[in-house]
């Protein structure tokens, strides 16, 4: 018989967290919040608990996302994720971030499963508050059965009831420009964790910690990495995979590969350097086998590949071999600060956000 309650508990172990918030996470198991169905796999049919009760706890115990909606609860080729469970030590960073305690006014933006809000719900106590956002209907109901007896307050919708101000603001949604309202609900120093992606495709969403700056903006530096769900207001269609097609134009040889730039942790930090640019990982048949490469596309319909063995094929009008090039030694030259040494500057009303270091500036359009 599978121990769900020893996984948990060997989950929670495992969290590189406060004591308040670890055991606000042993309080309330996992597996108590995950649907019957999710998704594993991007093809192929769902996992049903029931038929596979062992499969489905390791997935739901492996430390990482659970993927419990696909394609908006419809149907697809592809398993899209449209909801799911966050990676708990994600979850554990971005809760710290917040600096959530007892008494505090917590505004959540994307219910999912309802575990980070019976989390939260568990740390502010019975003096404060969670109000937890859910713009998929049938996301909110599961949320609501499986947050019976608590305090949460699950909203179906994408505005915060009422007029007052939130002490912690917490998404679990990727944005490019944050929202007005967001900004406007947060109170004086209040933290605003937000997963920030510069595009709707971008290769990663970083978590960002703001605060006010204004009445309609705000700014915070970038403080993990992230991958997030796109929130659904500001999905954009993806498009065409760059270069397909498309004969190379030109060569370049670099001086590194996609293997540094992803295994080194680089790639979002390359990203936050290179507004305009869709940037990504991928897979291509390279020496006998299936190599990786890191691709790259603009607007104007120029592309990039960098290759397992250093060259970058590219073309188009704009040179992206040399703009990788370019983002990657400057960020050499500067012994390759972490994500941390980047800040997110925010206006609600302003057509872009801007991303900058000790050593740079960059304004990505929104």
């Amino acid at each position: 018989m599978t121990d769900l309650g020893g996984r948990h508990a060997d989950l929670v172990s495992r969290l590189d967290t406060t004591d308040a918030i670890r055991a606000a996470f042993a309080d309330h198991p996992r597996h108590l919040f995950i649907p019957d169905l999710v998704w594993p796999t991007p093809q192929g049919l769902p996992l049903v608990r029931t038929a596979d009760p062992e499969r489905w706890a390791a997935y739901v115990y492996d430390g990482d996302s659970v993927v419990t909606q696909a394609n908006d609860g419809g149907n697809g080729l592809v398993n899209t994720p449209s909801s799911s469970s966050s990676a708990p030590q994600l979850m554990a960073d971005m809760i710290e971030a917040a600096r959530i305690g007892p008494g505090m006014r917590v505004l959540e933006i994307g219910t999912g499963t309802g575990w980070n809000a019976r989390v939260l719900d568990s740390l502010v106590g019975p003096t404060g508050s969670v109000t937890s956002l859910e713009i998929d209907a049938d996301v909110a109901a599961h949320a609501r059965k499986r947050l019976s007896g608590s305090r949460v307050e699950v909203v179906h919708g994408t505005e915060a009831p009422g007029t007052g101000s939130y002490d912690a603001i917490i998404a679990t949604c990727s944005v490019s420009r944050v929202p007005a309202a967001w900004i406007e609900r947060a109170g004086e120093d209040a933290p605003i964790v937000v997963p920030w992606g510069p595009r709707s495709d971008s290769h990663a969403s970083p978590v960002a910690v703001l605060r006010r700056t204004g009445p309609r903006s705000a700014a915070g530096p970038l403080t993990c990495e992230a991958f997030f769900m796109r929130d659904r207001t500001q999905r954009v269609p993806l498009g065409g995979f760059p270069g397909m097609g498309c004969d190379s134009a030109s060569t370049r040889v670099v001086p590194f590969t996609p293997d540094d730039l992803v295994e080194d942790d680089l790639l979002t930090r390359v990203m936050l350097m290179l507004p305009g640019v869709r940037i990504g990982v991928g897979g291509r048949p390279f020496g006998g086998g299936q190599g990786r490469i890191v691709y790259m596309g603009t607007a104007d319909s120029s592309w990039a590949y960098l290759w397992p063995d250093g060259a970058v094929h590219w073309g188009g009008p704009t040179p992206l071999a040399d703009r990788l090039r370019g983002a990657y030694e400057l960020l050499g030259e500067h012994g390759c600060p972490g994500l941390g040494a980047f800040t997110l500057e925010v206006d609600a009303d302003g057509p872009v956000c801007r991303v900058r270091a000790p050593f740079g500036a960059w304004e990505h359009p929104v």
